[in-house]
């Protein structure tokens, strides 16, 4: 079964941290670029971090230097380690392949920054 499953989600005051992971069953983990998306209330779902199949990582600008993507192949798990977290962060999470595929979209995980 090809599935991704998100967790690590949560409500963290401005400042904080939280630590997403993702973990994949069913594809060539190792194989695929993977990115996290966000998909803030009332907007569309975009890509703010990306890692390549060589480990080659780029950001959206409003994450950089705030967001870390890194992935185990051996887990074969993805993690978004996020750090100074910022209202505007407030949004679901999801993994997909980069660019992603329609049929491994998840639930998503719920980030909830407070003010």
């Amino acid at each position: 079964q090809v599935q991704l499953v998100e967790s690590g989600g949560g409500l963290v005051q401005t400042g904080g941290s939280l630590r997403l992971s993702c973990a994949a069953t069913g594809i060539i983990f190792s194989s695929n670029s993977m990115g996290w998306y966000r998909q803030a209330p009332g907007k569309q779902r975009q890509l703010v971090a990306f890692m390549g199949r060589g480990g080659n990582t780029n950001y959206a600008e409003s994450v950089k230097g705030r967001f870390t993507i890194s992935r185990d192949n051996a887990k074969t798990t993805v993690y978004l380690q996020m750090n100074s977290l910022k209202p505007e962060d407030t949004g679901d999470y999801y993994c997909n392949t980069a660019p992603p595929r329609g049929d491994l979209w998840g639930q998503g995980t719920q980030v909830t920054v407070s003010s």
